[in-house]
């Protein structure tokens, strides 16, 4: 991973008002600090921000609630239980705290905000926590450009003018189906960290997925939402995230989890395979999106007539021909190494002698740098359809990605606005877009469920088996794998390539959708492509909600 995110900087790796009551949301007014019985000094958080508003959907005016705050979790399930929803310590725990905060044990206050359709029926209304990923990123990205009230305007593959920008209705908005709740994780946005080793306890990939964990009970318990149909939607490294969630909820049954730019084996990245050789599939199942992005730009030496087709057909060569070529490593023929990179030629646009000198193996970097080097150009990783201008022609790999370059500054923008002046939140406060300058340091080692402890960890870190667990405990959980076809970050064959090698049962493979756009790695930046995603995934909400129970 470059940075080491998946989202850069998501990154590399972001009206009518009513005075009619807010159904289902909890009062929230907090005991005086004094009423706790602990020697720890207690810092309540700032109170949530409930306003209320309305978004046009399909013709259709959706009034809703929208409740901005925090609320603190533990760093174990046995702190977890002993404190208040806005972090003190309950008067019955007999917990005596520190004095110094840096001493007491690691909680987060994380940051969320949720959009609640005024409805008479909302405590079985679906609910569905929305996260990015990175890690290290706030959910800004999902927030100001998928399924909230209000998206920010960005023009698809170009860098647009600095601001103003706009912020508009969004007419693909979610809450036409489902209640939703867009999470930072700790550290990031508005959520913060505190405690003794705080990094260590939620800055990795377990200890993360804990948190996420116990924000959602938490949730639902304020909110009085137990009994909703509740989906996840990660994007990113928000999706492994997700298949921990999921493997970690217990006795909570998920109805459904988007995975949106999936990457569930981290040996499967493009970025990583050079410092992991003898490791190679990577380089094959991105190969159909080198070859995406070459028909894109017209780079190929015969340009196809249909894209689609053209990526089944290139498919079908990298896990044969040359995923048998890769595998042989030396022993691969001179003849046969010469007709492979003839074919790679083809299907990618790089040059036969490149394709050589690099034994046939070429990274994401690499190929973002290469394929329009002759225009003094960059592609994006994130989204490979943007350009920019190189940097360096003498280096070996993209030294940034023009599409994170793109469009950051407008999704920067619209939060900080949005929050403080829509939502009436976080005046006095940063906004942290990602925490990368904050001596950040992720630790990838993952406790799989039945598996060896973390600190025994073998090899690249994979939660295939967590989704595999949590889907064989749930068999009725469905799952929804989106990406796009230019998505270099997470190329959207390794996603597929990763649910086909799920430990399952053959028959719960029917429990998996896919679909797949002609975007990048944040598929909603294209506004086509967002009204196409909007009505996949309330199709998909729609249909793995449970009947209601009969009295």
């Amino acid at each position: 991973m470059n940075r080491p995110a998946l989202h850069w900087p998501l990154t590399l790796l972001l009206a009518a008002f009513s005075a009619q009551p807010m159904p289902a949301i909890a009062d929230d007014k907090t005991e005086a600090p004094e009423t706790h019985k602990t020697t720890g000094a207690f810092v309540p958080a700032a109170p949530d921000a409930r306003t209320s508003g309305a978004v046009t959907v399909n013709g259709q005016v959706i009034q809703y609630d929208a409740v901005a705050g925090t609320l603190t979790v533990g760093s174990t399930d046995a702190l977890n239980a002993m404190l208040t929803l806005d972090g003190a310590v309950l008067p019955t725990a007999g917990l005596d705290l520190p004095s110094k905060t840096d001493e007491q044990p690691a909680t987060a206050r994380m940051f969320y905000t949720a959009y609640f359709k005024k409805s008479a029926a909302s405590e079985q209304r679906p609910v569905t926590f929305f996260y990015n990923g990175g890690p290290g990123s706030s959910t800004m990205w999902l927030h100001m450009g998928s399924f909230g009230p209000k998206r920010v305007v960005t023009t698809d593959t170009q860098h647009d003018s600095a601001a103003p920008y706009r912020l508009i209705n969004n007419d693909y908005s979610l809450l036409d189906v489902s209640d939703v709740v867009f999470i930072d994780a700790p550290g990031a946005g508005f959520s913060r960290i505190f405690g003794k080793e705080k990094e260590k306890a939620f800055w990795g990939m377990d200890g993360d997925a804990q948190a996420f964990k116990h924000f959602i009970s938490r949730f639902l318990t304020k909110y009085n939402r137990w009994n909703s149909p509740k989906y996840l939607f990660g994007e990113s490294y928000g999706t492994p995230r997700s298949a921990v969630i999921a493997a970690n909820l217990g006795t909570i049954d998920l109805n459904g989890i988007v995975l949106l730019s999936a990457i569930l084996s981290f040996d499967n990245s493009v970025d990583g395979p050079k410092t992991n050789p003898g490791v190679d599939q990577a380089y094959a199942i991105a190969l159909p999106t080198y070859a995406a992005t070459a028909y894109y730009h017209h780079k190929l030496p015969q340009q196809p007539a249909a894209l689609e087709p053209f990526l089944t057909e290139v498919a079908q060569f990298a896990l044969g021909d040359y995923a048998s070529a890769l595998l042989q490593g030396s022993e691969l023929s001179p003849a046969k190494k010469q007709a492979v990179a003839q074919q790679l030629h083809e299907y990618t646009g790089l040059p036969v002698a490149y394709l050589l000198k690099s034994d046939l193996r070429v990274s994401g970097g690499a190929f973002t740098k290469t394929l329009a080097l002759d225009e003094e150009t960059t592609l994006g990783r994130l989204d490979s359809r943007y350009k920019g201008p190189d940097l360096n022609p003498l280096s070996e790999t993209a030294e940034y990605d023009p599409q994170s370059n793109a469009i950051s500054s407008a999704y920067t923008t619209a939060i900080n606005q949005y929050l403080r002046k829509d939502l009436q939140y976080g005046e006095n406060e940063t906004y942290k877009v990602n925490i990368y300058a904050d001596g950040f340091s992720w630790d990838l080692r993952h406790h799989q469920p039945n598996g060896a402890p973390a600190s025994e960890q073998w090899g690249g870190t994979n939660v295939m088996p967590d989704l595999a667990f949590a889907m064989k405990s749930n068999p009725g959980l469905k799952i929804l794998l989106a990406g796009g076809y230019y998505d270099l970050a997470t190329p959207y064959y390794q996603g597929i390539f990763e649910m086909h090698h799920l430990p399952i049962p053959n028959a719960l493979q029917a429990n998996i959708s896919y679909r797949y756009y002609e975007a990048g790695h944040m598929i909603y930046v294209n506004e086509a492509i967002l009204k196409q995603f909007h009505s996949d995934v309330a199709s998909f909400i729609r249909s793995t909600q449970s009947p209601t129970p009969s009295k």
